[in-house]
């Protein structure tokens, strides 16, 4: 097996690239490049097994990108059969300590953005708004709940743990799957694609919270982004993406009844990307703390 590192330092991973190169020119390319083709080579390649070359390629990704095996629960590169495997890899139990809190943090991260949600607009960068129906794939009724609420919006770096969280308990209502673009989302591209959130493939997941009420996760898709999982999907290893259908597609968990504790997994990129989540007006008072572009981590208090 080969897999080419210049996928990941090219694409979806500019947070490491050059202070001179130019945003325009970033964005210029993210117009340009093959993206759908781009992702499909490297979702085949990261689910080799590949012996050798695949721990070849794993040794140099922990060391390009200063990734701490010691948190791991397998902090041994060799036995990971494939990269995707090594990418998803669980923490050691005691890793990532629950914060006595009404809402966690639900990733590894750095804050993009975050605070309240005017009407129905998300600030996306200086300049760029985009909707919460647009995020969630048009459904206005489930766009109304998050009317003037509050949103936060945290991107996972390659060196991350790549599952995500519950922020708190919750009941599975409704997960879709929305096609779209497969744009970077680093902060470059956020500045300079509109809508950036909202126009790249994503799968939203709407949960009810007796204490808080009703609460939207939303997976997104980026370049080199072979897939997301869900724990609950009915689909090898949970994956809802691949295949990429052409429509948007919707289930409903009414029976049986899906429920989740706060801290419990709920989902997993397979090569990094984005969670953006949305909360009811007043659901929130975010972490003192917070701050754009701040590193977070999982269970660290996110809101009470």
């Amino acid at each position: 097996m080969t897999f080419c590192p210049f996928l990941f330092v090219q694409s979806h991973y500019t947070y490491q690239q050059s202070p001179f190169m130019k945003n325009k020119l970033i964005v210029l390319s993210q117009y340009l490049l093959p993206k759908q083709a781009i992702t499909a080579i490297a979702g085949k390649l990261a689910h080799l097994e590949g012996g050798k070359a695949t721990t070849s390629v794993i040794r140099w990704f922990v060391k390009s990108y200063q990734v701490n095996m010691a948190e791991a629960d397998n902090p041994d590169i060799r036995a990971y059969k494939t990269f995707n495997e090594f990418f998803t890899r669980p923490l050691k139990t005691d890793a990532r300590p629950l914060a006595q809190a009404d809402f966690i943090c639900p990733v590894d991260g750095a804050i993009s953005q975050f605070g309240d949600i005017k009407q129905d607009q998300i600030f996306q960068a200086k300049g760029h708004h985009y909707s919460t129906q647009a995020l969630i794939g048009g459904d206005a009724l489930t766009a109304k709940r998050y009317e003037n609420g509050s949103f936060a919006c945290i991107y996972l770096s390659p060196k991350d743990y790549h599952r995500i969280h519950m922020p708190c308990d919750g009941k599975l209502l409704s997960m879709t799957y929305v096609p779209g673009d497969l744009f970077s989302v680093n902060p470059a591209t956020a500045q300079g694609v509109p809508s950036l959130f909202a126009r790249n493939e994503r799968v939203v997941c709407e949960f009810s919270s007796v204490q808080h009420g009703h609460f939207v996760m939303v997976l997104v898709g980026a370049t080199i982004v072979g897939s997301m999982a869900t724990v609950w999907h009915n689909a090898p290893q949970g994956i809802v993406n691949p295949p990429r259908l052409a429509d948007i597609k919707t289930w409903r968990y009414e029976n049986p009844c899906i429920t989740l504790k706060q801290g419990e997994e709920m989902g997993r990129f397979l090569l990094g990307s984005t969670v953006v989540m949305l909360f009811a007006k007043d659901a929130i008072a975010f972490n003192a703390e917070w701050q754009a572009l701040r590193p977070v981590k999982l269970g660290e208090m996110m809101g009470n």
